[in-house]
């Protein structure tokens, strides 16, 4: 996950907001498909480590360009700590469901997390939601269920691994929103990057198989494309808006797809399909919702003086 920098940030460039956006979900795509790829063969803390050491030079690379070491200074390690338990917790569950499940059906379900923001939004961030996205959180949730498919074989382990994740993934969201108030995107990824490294470092002399040598080039390819990935994220919503960049963000399943078939064989279920449509259409319903609220809470300018 990435966010916005925090500064003065133009939002009028929506063409670079847009290719940024596109770029991004190529690249957390191709990191998906690396992940699912190498779980064949080492344990998911190994492939944390090794996708994070690129993560984090790429923190040090921005924070230099940026200003300098002095911009990884924080006076707020305990909400740094807090997010990266989160997204750890996040990046694990998925990972174990990627190893687990399709490609496509991991991604499908993934796709919870808006709507579990927008519920947890109100006990967390005070935030009022009206009864139209609440319809629209409870359509979606509805998509979830087609999409487990609880009354057959859908509900597994793997299945709440991917819900879990999704959950976890919407936790860090509101943990990064709170945080973003005052630390810049490399920062976070800077904290977030040892993070990760300490705690899967702590248990690798146990779960460590050496990388052959094709392998390391897939290794690379995750951590290059995971850390870009987010590096574009950040860059599309400094520049675009929320509800120009959402429906970028779902062509993801499509990626999931391609991947899915021509490295696996996999062909993603009609329930399953189904079930993301739902999901997809009321997160947007969301993300429609909250820019017409934020539109009639700006100041009237013919109103001044």
């Amino acid at each position: 996950m990435a966010e916005a920098q925090v500064g003065a940030t133009p939002r009028n460039l929506p063409v670079r907001a847009v290719l940024y956006m596109f770029a991004a979900v190529s690249a957390l795509a191709v990191l998906d498909a690396a992940v699912k790829w190498l779980t064949t063969g080492y344990s998911v803390p190994q492939i944390a480590f090794l996708r994070y050491i690129v993560g984090l030079g790429l923190a040090i690379a921005l924070a230099l360009r940026l200003g300098g070491v002095r911009t990884l200074r924080t006076r707020r390690l305990p909400g740094h700590a807090l997010r990266s338990v989160f997204n750890i917790a996040t990046m694990l569950t998925f990972y174990y469901a990627l190893a687990l499940m399709p490609l496509a059906d991991a991604v499908a379900i993934a796709f919870a997390a808006p709507l579990f923001m927008t519920a947890l939004s109100v006990p967390m961030l005070r935030e009022r939601v009206g009864p139209r996205r609440w319809t629209a959180v409870v359509i979606g949730f509805a998509g979830v269920l087609i999409i487990l498919r609880p009354s057959g074989a859908g509900l597994d382990l793997a299945a709440l691994l991917a819900l879990t994740s999704a959950l976890l993934y919407a936790l860090t969201l509101i943990s990064s929103r709170q945080l973003s108030t005052t630390e810049p995107s490399h920062t976070i990824l800077f904290y977030y990057s040892v993070s990760v490294l300490l705690a899967t470092g702590a248990v690798l002399p146990w779960q460590w198989t050496t990388p052959s040598l094709a392998d390391v080039w897939i290794f690379l390819l995750a951590g290059v494309a995971g850390s870009f990935g987010q590096f574009f994220l950040a860059q599309a919503f400094r520049y675009g808006e929320v509800s120009l960049l959402a429906p970028i963000e779902y062509s993801a399943l499509l990626w999931a797809i391609l991947f899915g078939f021509v490295l696996w064989g996999e062909v993603p279920s009609w329930t399953v399909l189904g079930g993301a449509a739902l999901v997809i259409a009321s997160s947007l319903y969301i993300v429609h919702r909250e820019a017409v609220t934020a539109r009639r809470q700006l100041p009237n300018p013919g109103s001044a003086g």
